[in-house]
């Protein structure tokens, strides 16, 4: 009998909230993330509205109990890792084998570009502390240090399904008893780059977004980060579990570099294939938190797919990236971390600012804020570039 994998807790910053209670509030009260860039410079500061995180480095620095100098990227990193752990009630992280694997896509490239600001205008300047820590691996090293996390320390970045693969790769670690414990999620912050390359690829809205609407236009940017708690079933009596995640899947079908394949293909094989690992039916699905980017080629995608495999009796159903916008390589454990609690407190999350259905699709997102439902079983989906598609489902037992 294979070992079971149970969330204990989670820990969320984002655009809507510093924490998870305030991100769970900004639901209820259909609060957006979506504003005019403080933080961030960019020569597009009016032009695309994205959903930072609503503090600047040096109070996030404080927050976290690190340098000033610590790159955007670790610091969201560390303040909701920390969050997911205190939330387990588990106590001294030294107690037990812990394993840390996290996602992100930018690293440090924020210090990196504030390093090349101070080098064009003076080379001699030095200053190469800015760049030390600017690859995936070393912001995941960085919190792990500052957790005292030692048995096993992973970098996943499959682009916007990487936070999603990072769950998978940490029940994998937990099921081969490499690990009893696996904090596992996602990081990134906003940075010029992302900006700028989103751009280039003009898929940024505007306006607010407003993912499965047939006037939808583009995505928004947000930054944060999101974690969730994996255990092992030995340390079941030692916690009061949100759900267990019982399956996933990876699907890539490498159909373009960014785009997603139009008949959704990898779509559709990942989210079969999370279901036939937890022994369920598509009828079994009681919400589905969509990857929902906002796109014109992501939602049909997404929506053929789930077309396919649900039709006719379709989940409630919704884009929490209305909300937080899109994290990049966080937004699988952000959404995790909602999925996990929509099963223990029953909530279904609201679909900002649809109005028009698709002509495509035969359904519709909800619209409104509940919470109370009879969930037994939810999905959250992240596919990303390269046709990299992931699907985690979370179960009540």
């Amino acid at each position: 009998m294979s070992v079971k994998v149970w969330i204990a807790g989670g820990g969320v910053i984002s655009g809507i909230g510093m924490n998870l209670q305030e991100n769970l509030q900004a639901f209820k009260d259909m609060r957006t993330g979506m504003t005019t860039m403080q933080y961030l410079q960019s020569v597009h500061h009016e032009t695309f509205p994205v959903a930072e995180v609503k503090a600047d480095n040096d109070t996030l620095a404080d927050m976290a109990l690190m340098p000033e100098n610590t790159s955007r990227t670790a610091l969201l990193s560390l303040i909701a890792a920390r969050e997911a752990w205190k939330s387990t009630g588990l106590g001294d992280i030294s107690r037990y084998r812990v394993g840390f694997v996290s996602a992100n896509t930018v690293g440090g490239m924020d210090k990196t570009e504030d390093f090349f600001n101070s080098f064009l205008a003076n080379p001699q300047g030095g200053r190469l502390q800015q760049v030390l820590h600017h690859e995936c691996g070393a912001v995941t090293e960085l919190v792990a240090d500052a957790m005292g996390i030692r048995h096993h320390i992973s970098t996943i970045s499959t682009a916007c399904s990487s936070a999603a693969n990072a769950l998978m790769y940490g029940a994998r670690l937990i099921r081969n008893n490499i690990v009893d414990i696996v904090i596992a999620g996602g990081t990134d912050s906003l940075t010029r780059f992302t900006l700028n390359g989103f751009n280039t690829l003009m898929i940024l809205d505007q306006q607010p977004c407003r993912p499965f609407d047939d006037t939808r236009t583009g995505l928004n940017l947000g930054e944060g980060a999101g974690y969730v708690v994996l255990v092992s079933d030995s340390l079941l009596a030692h916690i009061q579990p949100w759900a267990r995640l019982s399956g996933f899947a990876n699907a890539n079908d490498a159909y373009h570099q960014t785009a997603s394949s139009p008949d959704g293909t990898g779509n559709y094989l990942a989210m079969k294939g999370a279901l036939e690992m937890a022994g369920l039916t598509p009828e079994d699905i009681g919400y589905i938190n969509l990857h929902g980017t906002g796109t014109q080629n992501n939602d049909v995608s997404e929506g053929i797919a789930i077309n396919r495999l649900f039709a006719p009796h379709f989940p409630a159903m919704s884009s929490t990236k209305s909300f937080t916008g899109h994290t990049l390589g966080a937004s699988g454990g952000i959404e995790a971390v909602y999925a996990a609690l929509a099963l223990k407190e029953g909530i279904i999350y609201p679909n900002a600012r649809f109005q028009h259905q698709m002509k495509e699709l035969p359904f519709t997102p909800a619209t409104a804020f509940s919470a109370g439902n009879d969930l037994k079983h939810v999905m959250s989906n992240s596919f990303g570039f390269g046709g990299n598609c992931s699907s985690l489902v979370f179960s009540k037992e």
